[in-house]
């Protein structure tokens, strides 16, 4: 599943892939905002991504995104 955390003051936002379902991801960072704790998720090549709850912005969390790519006509 694709994450992007978008971070107060940061130009960029923090895009990784994780194996962790929606809902857990979810569980993660509204406990993480709630009550002033870290973020901490790993990525699919169990590297951890840490972020401060008071600093984040915003959060996609989605199923993975396939592009298709044609031509022709519609």
């Amino acid at each position: 599943m694709d994450i992007e955390l978008g971070i107060q003051n940061v130009a960029r936002p923090v895009s990784f892939t994780s194996d962790d379902t929606a809902e857990h991801v979810s569980a993660i960072i509204d406990d993480a905002v709630a009550n002033g704790k870290i973020i901490d998720l790993v990525d699919t090549k169990g590297r951890h991504i840490v972020v401060p709850g008071a600093a984040l912005g915003y959060a996609l969390i989605g199923s993975e995104t396939k592009h298709a790519v044609g031509f022709g006509a519609l």
